[in-house]
């Protein structure tokens, strides 16, 4: 379970000129258990709900307060964090980092799979199981959004992670590869976790929190905090 415990982000920012730098906050107090298997996390631009989710493996650490994933503290045991909790960017490019899907699934099976024909047949078989078999060893720079997406989300689960974290992950997919990438979420074991504007996906939720200017401001079923959401924006 991951918990959050009077946690708060701050950041150095330049101040006027010639008043040296101030402190901006990202993350106001926040205490927060989420035992859920299906959260999201909503909001506009700027609301610090990507700040919220890197917090939960490590990219972001507390500036005070206390993060735990499953017991482990990301400041004082990242690797073992990183372990537990895949995490999957808005834009695929930045995470896939070998030429092909294939190569990418391999680097990740890399730790657990020592036999390198074993592993290349492992990957096949993840990338099979995506509907990706056809494009496995094409350059990633010749696939689709939602082909990319899906590549690195299956890097992702590779590693077979216990939490999912996905933030704003059809933000650049089309309708019918948004609706791909909700179904296989939906599939997943894993408890997921995900920053999103796509309230079609933040309906799939079993518990929706509300993000704007760093605080909690709205937390419980998708439609209570999709209505509080939407009357916000209006």
């Amino acid at each position: 379970m991951i918990q959050l415990q009077g946690v708060a982000v701050r950041v150095p920012v330049p101040g006027a000129p010639g008043q040296g730098w101030t402190t901006r906050t990202l993350l106001e107090d926040t205490t927060l258990d989420l035992p859920e298997r299906r959260v999201a996390f909503i909001g506009a631009n700027g609301s610090g709900k990507s700040t919220l989710l890197r917090l939960f493996n490590g990219l972001v650490l507390a500036s005070a307060g206390r993060v735990l994933v499953d017991g482990l503290d990301p400041a004082s045991d990242g690797r073992g964090v990183r372990r537990r909790v895949g995490f999957v960017f808005t834009d695929p490019l930045s995470q896939l980092v070998m030429p092909t899907p294939l190569e990418d699934v391999e680097l990740s099976l890399r730790r657990t799979v020592r036999d390198r024909g074993e592993r290349r047949e492992r990957a096949r078989g993840l990338l099979a199981a995506r509907g990706l078999d056809h494009v496995a060893e094409q350059s990633i720079y010749d696939l689709s959004g939602g082909e990319r997406q899906l590549a690195a989300l299956t890097a992702v689960l590779a590693v077979e992670p216990a939490i999912l974290v996905a933030d704003e992950p059809t933000t650049l997919l089309d309708l019918r590869n948004r609706l791909a990438l909700r179904r296989a979420f939906a599939e997943l074991d894993q408890q997921v976790v995900i920053a999103t504007h796509d309230l079609d996906l933040a309906q799939d939720a079993e518990r929706v929190l509300v993000v704007e200017g760093g605080r909690i401001v709205a937390d419980g079923s998708p439609a209570e905090a999709i209505g509080h959401y939407e009357a916000m924006m209006a």
